[in-house]
């Protein structure tokens, strides 16, 4: 799950220069008569790698703590989840993926053979949480699994069974033993990675390599599956070129790509205290993803003109360094307003490129990077990304409303980003919706936005704080929440709206 390669290639997000007509004011207008499409739900997807207290430890307590859970899995982890409405959760990993047998992990739990986490901080596990765990897990939160499989270490055939274990609804080897580890009906399972990051982790592959296992592995995966190639990293336009030249369109549904919003690999600063040179490194990364997806997109679309293959970006978020005293494998870091900005300028992104980005998987969902959920014992706290991505639930399914926007600078020395992002759709209902960004570290922003409709009222959420390293901790659980936001306005189809500084705000026009 590592990205080793970085570049800070200027993108539409991320111009560093503007005409003085730019300068004046921001605008946004709303194309509501442009046929276009719909915000897939799984955008909004999550990641629970076997990487530190993501599972031992944060889902999985097993059945015996005290802690309230279902199976060993935390109640009020799931409750938060379910509010969230995940729409998917990729499991087992990430590098873990791919020295995962997925056989160690079913039958009675104290049968089970222990495996040592060679990837993350050489700890011991025993297998107490495996397929029928997760997938049971997936059921109760009522979200769709996304299965990684072994082709680092694994072998073709492995990955078939598993397919048969929980997708085969008659009678086979593979179901017979899913019937006698106490599950009738398959679990259905649609979503599949073939690999994770094969030219690192997976295997350090070339492309060409790759996309012949890719399609071994993929002939003997039957079903009606979702398959997944394990795609570029970062700006590796020509790992994308490669694999979609060499995989027939009829083998391949999804192209993966991975990018973190990281300052330097080697010196990533603290995940609390940090400057504002650092910040606005980070914001630059950030951006950089509207770059990689039009790119990234661009050589798709060679091969792909009827956008078939979706971009899956399953691997995104911030990465700084550990918390203090921390096991420096487990990757555990604190969650801030900065956080908050990457989960909303990336999710703009992602909406307003959702004709080809169709799925995609925050890193990771608890305890672990860009965490929505962090506990502490019987304690849990919701980070600000948790609260962006709740705000922003409204865009799942909803369809896309085109815009245009002009965005001041935000300025740090020499350089300069938007200040703004934005992304706009109107749900089943008929309900707009509308996510604002304003990343500058200390002007307001004042934002007219042409809607081209009379709409009649305007209410919103806003999620802000005092200052840019502000946090929840477990000694101040709800410190950052988003609460009532009543600075915009609508007169005569214009609706104004003044954003605070590091602020994101979602509004709901009728």
């Amino acid at each position: 799950m590592k990205n080793r390669f970085h570049s800070f290639c200027v993108g539409i997000c991320c111009l560093l220069v503007a005409s003085p007509a730019l300068q004046a004011q921001n605008k946004i207008t709303f194309h509501t008569d442009t046929p276009t499409q719909t915000i897939n739900r799984n955008i909004y997807g999550h990641f629970a790698e076997h990487l530190g207290n993501c599972i031992y430890g944060g889902f999985y307590v097993g059945d015996t703590s005290r802690i309230p859970n279902i199976n060993g899995v935390r109640k009020d982890i799931i409750a938060a989840l379910k509010a969230l409405k995940i729409p998917n959760l990729r499991w087992p990993g990430g590098c873990f993926a791919d020295t995962y047998h997925w056989k160690d992990g079913i039958g009675p739990k104290e049968k089970r053979p222990a495996i040592v986490n060679t990837w993350w901080g050489g700890v011991t596990e025993n297998n107490s949480f495996g397929t029928h765990d997760f997938l049971n897990m997936c059921e109760e939160l009522g979200t769709e699994p996304y299965l990684a499989g072994n082709v680092g270490s694994g072998t073709v055939q492995e990955l078939a069974d598993w397919v048969q274990y929980v997708n085969f609804s008659g009678k086979s080897p593979m179901s017979d033993l899913r019937l006698q580890n106490g599950r009738q009906q398959p679990w259905k399972v649609q979503y599949w990675g073939v690999g994770n990051e094969a030219w690192g982790c997976g295997g350090n592959m070339r492309p060409e390599y790759y996309a012949d296992i890719y399609r071994k592995y993929a002939t003997f995966m039957s079903g009606n599956l979702f398959k997944i190639a394990s795609g570029a990293n970062s700006s590796d336009y020509n790992w994308t070129e490669v694999l979609m030249k060499n995989i027939p369109l009829h083998m391949l549904d999804g192209m993966a790509l991975h990018h973190y919003s990281v300052i330097e690999w080697n010196k990533k600063g603290d995940a609390v205290d940090f400057s504002e040179e650092q910040y606005f490194q980070t914001m630059r990364s950030a951006c950089f993803m509207d770059t990689l997806v039009r790119r990234h997109s661009a050589i798709m679309d060679k091969y792909d003109p009827k956008k078939k293959v979706a971009l899956v970006v399953d691997e995104w978020g911030g990465w700084y360094n550990v918390e203090a005293g921390t096991n420096p494998g487990f990757l555990f870091q604190q969650n801030t307003m900065r956080d908050a900005m990457i989960a909303g300028v990336t999710l703009n992104i992602f909406n307003n490129h959702s004709d080809r980005v169709r799925m995609a998987n925050l890193a990771q969902t608890v305890n672990v990077l860009q965490a929505v959920v962090l506990t502490k014992g019987e304690q849990l706290i919701l980070t600000p990304t948790y609260h962006v991505m709740e705000m922003y639930n409204v865009h799942q399914d909803a369809t896309l409303i085109p815009i245009d926007i002009q965005s001041n600078k935000y300025t740090y020395k020499n350089e300069q980003l938007p200040a703004v992002t934005a992304s706009a759709s109107k749900d089943k209902s008929g309900i707009t919706h509308i996510s604002l960004v304003n990343i500058d570290a200390s002007k307001v922003q004042e934002i007219t936005v042409q809607t081209g409709a009379a709409y009649k009222a305007v209410a919103g959420r806003i999620l802000s704080s005092a200052k840019l390293q502000d946090h929840n901790s477990f000694a101040r659980p709800d410190k950052i929440k988003p609460v009532a936001f009543n600075g915009a306005t609508l007169k005569n189809n214009m609706l104004t709206v003044k954003l605070p500084p590091f602020s994101v705000v979602v509004l709901e026009l009728k």
